[in-house]
């Protein structure tokens, strides 16, 4: 269905251009008592994360979607399995698809960040995008929530009834929220945006474009934030420095067969 699948560490990662998604993106707000839709978004930080962490790799291989970040995984996929992918960074995806709000028609939920970024995050979109809208927000807590206060939110969602849900609330929380709600939220597509709400929102700079393409935007945000950051920058990048060769040589498999989750296709 999403063209060529390409496997990293155990994720099957699907190799698609931006003109590739939007039928896709189509077909599936076509219905809008539908169950939810996933688009997950894959580096090396989420690779060695469900390295470690099966039921994360499961969440992953679950998605609808599961599409490139990264610029050296695009490279790969451009090399040998889609020449015409393109990176599915949430920045730019955000961006991408705001920019066709006014023809398609698309609406935006904006859920997480900090109490005031999703506000923020609204007005720079508004400046960024003609004609887009964005038909709620929210900034939950940082405490997980009962499950009437849960319940809740995804009511105020569902009456909004948005074509994208953008949920920033840190990998891998934000994959597993996505994952327990996607039955729970009817009709959107619901993607996992990172940090994005901390770049438009400024509270983070983001690295220059011409570094994003260079692939060294993780040097250029471990430099703003070491302590926090170079677990995952330093040591996850040397442990797949490491497991994906032995990958390529067949020395270590995977088979995410016995990981994945089952998701329930009905309506």
């Amino acid at each position: 269905m999403h063209g060529k699948k390409m496997n990293m560490l155990g994720i099957n990662m699907d190799c698609l251009s931006y003109d590739d998604m939007y039928p896709i993106f189509d077909e599936w707000l076509s219905d809008k008592n539908s169950r939810s839709h996933t688009l997950a978004l894959v580096n090396v930080n989420a690779c060695v994360s469900a390295l470690f962490d099966k039921e994360l790799r499961a969440i992953y291989n679950s998605a609808d979607i599961a599409g490139i970040d990264g610029m050296p995984f695009l490279r790969w996929a451009r090399a040998f399995y889609y020449k015409e992918s393109d990176r599915f960074y949430a920045p730019d995806l955000m961006l991408e698809i705001g920019t066709k709000a006014k023809e398609k028609n698309y609406t935006f939920f904006l859920y997480g960040g900090a109490s005031d970024a999703p506000d923020k995050i609204e007005e720079y979109l508004i400046e960024c995008c003609e004609g887009i809208r964005v038909v709620g927000k929210h900034s939950p807590p940082f405490q997980p929530l009962a499950e009437q206060e849960d319940q809740a939110i995804c009511d105020m969602i569902n009456s909004a009834k948005p074509d994208f849900l953008w949920v920033g609330l840190g990998a891998p929380k934000q994959e597993v929220w996505i994952h327990q709600h996607r039955e729970k939220i009817r009709g959107s597509i619901i993607i996992g945006s990172g940090a994005t709400f901390d770049f438009f929102a400024g509270k983070v700079k983001q690295a220059p474009e011409f570094i994003r393409n260079l692939g060294f935007e993780w040097l250029f945000r471990l430099f703003q934030d070491f302590r926090r950051l170079w677990v995952r920058y330093i040591v996850y990048s040397a442990i797949f420095l490491v497991v994906f060769p032995l990958q390529l040589l067949r020395i270590v498999k995977f088979d995410d067969r016995d990981c994945r989750i089952t998701r329930s296709e009905s309506g």
